[in-house]
């Protein structure tokens, strides 16, 4: 049972003593490995779905004859759908029960899988990925709860750094996997592999999760739930179509205009709220949440810019399938996986601190080296270390930041946590996507001008448009086309170059947070400090593994410091 130490103002003496509430054993080692395998499978086919129909986008337009625009608007929709509804379905998922919530996920999205790999016609694939995303929100959250909520303290570091690997590292993979696909197959096989992972995710799940869920008397907060909705929706929206349409289009400003207000008008709510709040956002000024989540931005922006600048270098200016495009690829990925696993390891030597530190400072040297070698001769091994720098880097960095956002709420909010991780990872790479996207074009456009003399009108038109343009019309260009090949690699470079060295900038300054606001590494030796019991049956008392954060204890009516009265239940 648990107990509590008396409320202030509550008598001491001698009573009759409250009904002992028993808890269950917790999971045994090879039941946290399934819980493990589990969870990491389901995040892998929300991941893997992301990026996947990136390589189809020729092969969509085909077959529902759609215009680039309705195309993006298929690959896109998903994103800006799991981004929005994160956080509400994670603060869901902790009162109806963590893994109703996983299964519900898991059979939404299997579902949205089977209808977008079988729909006929534009609309119904645009509908199969708003329900996909619709899963992929009820998922991805619940995946890192359940790892916070049922792991033990001494091994929870380690199975946060599997879930990073694979959310870090999995996009990459997916991606590989659907070129590989599509060449051998056709686009609707893309959906199949998400299929299988969902089954095999389905099956562990009800074999092997424990359930928890929070246990509170506040009310759900509807209106915070549908202002955080309008919020996110409003801001990813304009970080997509800004690119696209232009940052002063009507749609886009009016988008970011949306966005902010009801950004402003959750702040104030959730502030009013306080407890009862979907997100308590005073929890901001912990150090740890704060500098986990800003980390988690700013890595997962730079990682998804890299793709944006990676790509068309393969591509365009190498010349390289996409199935051989995204293969070059698997390094910086795996790298990014074992180092997501070792990083909790390296946390408890020298601190999370430094460890972070240390990946920020090994991703900002691998842009480094990417703009100072990259080159149209010296074709993918100049930038090959610079990707294996980035893969470190970015390994070591995510595993802290991500437990430093879970460990800043409390057991029983491990949901809203969770989904806080996430929404940070969808902004970054909607962020990154946007900004590098821009520095590269800007780079490119700006380049490319003064190396078009003696190129044929229409030919030149086409190469300022982008690399991929110039490609295409060097078909056509007869005598002129390596003269037009050549200027557009180079000025592509040029552009590449600028978007990294931006790149570098960001991460120093990065660097330099971290090493005045990041987590402080405990101090060996000093006593720690002393949470509420857990009493078992037949067994003495121990501290539990995760105390509730003081002014969080003290501010919750009817609440002793150190409660907690979520726990797994078989």
């Amino acid at each position: 049972m648990r107990t509590h130490p008396p409320a202030p103002g509550a008598p001491s003496g001698p009573g009759p003593e409250a009904p002992a509430a028993v808890e269950p054993d917790p999971p045994g080692p090879r039941q946290l490995r399934m819980i493990l395998i589990a969870v990491s499978v389901a995040l892998m086919a929300v991941i893997a779905s992301v990026s996947g129909l990136n390589v189809a986008q020729t092969e969509l337009a085909v077959q529902f004859g759609a215009s680039q625009s309705t195309v993006l608007w298929i690959i896109n929709i998903y994103t800006l759908t799991l981004a929005a509804l994160l956080l509400p379905l994670g603060a869901i998922g902790d009162r109806i029960g963590r893994k109703s919530m996983l299964m519900a996920g898991l059979t939404v999205f299997g579902a949205a899988s089977v209808l977008a790999g079988l729909a006929p016609t534009a609309e119904i694939m645009l509908g199969a990925r708003v329900l996909s995303g619709v899963g992929a929100a009820m998922i991805m959250p619940i995946t890192l709860a359940v790892i916070t909520s049922t792991f033990p303290e001494a091994e929870r570091g380690r199975a946060i750094g599997v879930w990073t690997g694979v959310a870090g590292g999995g996009g990459i993979i997916g991606m590989f996997l659907s070129a590989l696909l599509v060449d051998v197959a056709s686009w609707r096989w893309l959906f199949v592999l998400p299929v299988v992972l969902v089954v095999v995710a389905l099956a562990m799940t009800v074999r092997s999760v424990p359930d928890s869920r929070e246990r509170t008397g506040h009310s759900f907060d509807t209106v915070g739930a549908l202002t955080s909705v309008v919020a996110v929706t409003g801001l990813i929206f304009a970080l997509q179509e800004g690119p696209e349409k232009g940052w002063d289009a009507p749609v886009t400003l009016s988008a970011l205009a949306v966005g902010t207000l009801a950004t402003a008008a959750f702040v104030a709510r959730e502030l009013r709220r306080r407890e009862s709040a979907l997100l308590d956002v005073r929890l901001f000024r912990e150090r740890r949440l704060a500098g986990g989540s800003v980390t988690l931005l700013v890595v997962f922006g730079v990682q998804a810019g890299i793709a944006v600048v990676l790509f068309p270098f393969l591509q365009a200016v190498l010349g390289w399938s996409g199935l051989l495009s995204t293969l070059a690829l698997m390094p910086m990925a795996v790298l990014m996986m074992l180092t997501s696993g070792l990083a909790p390891r390296l946390a408890a030597r020298v601190g999370a601190r430094t460890t972070v530190a240390a990946g920020v400072a090994l991703g900002g040297t691998g842009l480094a080296l990417m703009a100072l070698f990259v080159s149209v001769g010296g074709g993918y091994p100049s930038i090959l270390p610079g990707m294996v720098a980035m893969g470190l880097g970015m390994g070591l960095a995510m595993t802290p930041s991500t437990e430093a956002i879970t460990a800043a709420l409390p057991r029983e909010r491990q949901g809203v946590a969770s989904a806080l991780n996430d929404v940070t990872r969808e902004f970054g790479t909607a962020l990154g996507v946007a900004l590098l996207g821009a520095l590269l074009s800007a780079g490119y456009r700006g380049a490319v001008d003064g190396r078009l003399d003696g190129i044929p009108e229409g030919a030149a038109d086409a190469a300022r448009e982008g690399v991929a343009h110039a490609v295409e019309a060097a078909g056509g260009a007869g005598p002129h086309r390596q003269a037009l090949l050549d200027a557009a690699q180079r000025s592509f470079v040029d552009g590449w170059q600028q978007a990294m060295w931006a790149g570098v900038a960001v991460m120093a300054a990065l660097l330099l947070l971290v090493l005045l606001r990041g987590p402080k590494s405990p101090v060996p030796g000093a006593p720690a400090p002393v949470p509420a019991q857990v009493v078992r049956a037949g067994t003495t008392t121990r501290p539990t593994d995760r105390p509730a954060l003081p002014d969080r204890a003290a501010d919750r009516p009817g609440s002793a410091p150190g409660s907690s009265p979520s726990r797994p239940t078989r």
